[in-house]
């Protein structure tokens, strides 16, 4: 999908609640030159062939840098599937780098900071911009002169986000609404931010400073009544029926973030709750039996990889296993 000469975007399609409608992979360069892809999805075949099928049959481009937005797996699970088999640079934000452990490859990684620029082919310019609050290493890109700002989950196309910082994620949200020249929003998940008629992109970062402040407003107002609640008793109180039931625990989350920024400035204090204790043997046998699963699925896998390169390898040979003598052909 174009979005400008310069900006393309691959959207995966999800049917999961937490990434709504799409997971999007952007790629910024000139068709047929050395590019810069943002996020690259799940390590699962569904984004590697769609990625790769763009690149080949729509974009006819190369990979040069493979950049992420954080660490979370449906961002970064194929760093190393783009560096091995399309032989691209990985760049990661600086502060996610033990977070990605075990999904780096071992060479070819490099790291952006807040303030980094990315030069590509053509007078590109790609600003690196930090956006803590999603995550802690969460990054934005910016192309300033075409007004598109790449937001990674700091901002999502079609709901609200989860938090894990109120205070970095409102100040991370004010310092987007300083960007001079806004004009698209290209999410993590779902559709595009665009400026139209009715509405401007900036409007959309504004609606998230609004929508954070009224779910403040609205978890004080469970408290007024002096009664001691759970963060969960709170986020059914506000939520009720109007989410999906398998986005609770991500709701749960985002209260339990206000409620820390609420007791860090003082107007909040929690009890310290106790914990229920595991007990050893049954921890030790849930290991071990998601140990024994994950083989299994692995070992899975290989059946499946080898049994695809058996069909293939048959496509090649002689029939042997159909014919001791095959027949043969000659004219009368």
């Amino acid at each position: 999908m174009k979005i400008s000469d310069n900006v393309r975007m691959v959207p995966v399609p999800e049917d999961q609640p937490m990434r709504p409608t799409s997971t999007n992979i952007y790629i910024i360069g000139q068709r047929g030159g050395q590019t810069l892809t943002i996020d690259s999805g799940e390590a699962i075949d569904k984004f590697r062939w769609m990625l790769r099928g763009y690149l080949a049959a729509i974009d006819h481009s190369e990979i040069g840098v493979a950049a992420i937005t954080h660490h979370h797996f449906d961002h970064s699970g194929n760093l190393k599937h783009v560096n091995e088999h399309l032989k691209a640079e990985v760049a990661v934000p600086k502060n996610g780098v033990k977070l990605l452990r075990g999904r780096l490859p071992k060479d070819g990684v490099k790291t952006y900071s807040d303030g980094d620029e990315i030069i590509l082919d053509g007078g590109i310019r790609v600003q690196v911009m930090t956006s803590p609050g999603h995550s802690v290493d969460s990054l934005c890109y910016y192309i300033e002169e075409e007004g598109i700002l790449f937001t990674g989950d700091t901002i999502l196309g079609n709901t609200t986000s989860v938090v894990g910082d109120v205070n970095s994620y409102m100040a991370s949200l004010r310092r987007l609404l300083e960007l001079p020249n806004v004009k698209v929003l290209c999410p993590g998940h779902g559709p595009l931010i665009t400026d139209s008629e009715d509405a401007k992109a900036r409007d959309r970062l504004e609606m998230y400073v609004a929508h954070r402040q009224m779910r403040e407003d609205q978890i004080l107002e469970q408290l007024q009544d002096g009664e001691p609640k759970t963060s969960w008793q709170i986020m059914e109180a506000i939520y009720g029926d109007t989410i999906d039931k398998r986005l609770r625990r991500a709701a749960d989350g985002n209260v339990q973030a206000h409620l820390k920024s609420l007791q860090k400035s003082g107007v909040v204090r929690a009890s310290r709750g106790v914990k229920k204790r595991s007990n050893p043997a049954t921890v030790a046998k849930n290991k071990a039996k998601e140990q024994a699963n994950r083989k299994i699925i692995q070992q899975g896998r290989k059946l499946d990889k080898a049994q695809r390169n058996r069909i293939l390898a048959q496509q090649e040979n002689p029939p042997t296993d159909q014919w001791k003598t095959p027949p043969s052909y000659q004219l009368r």
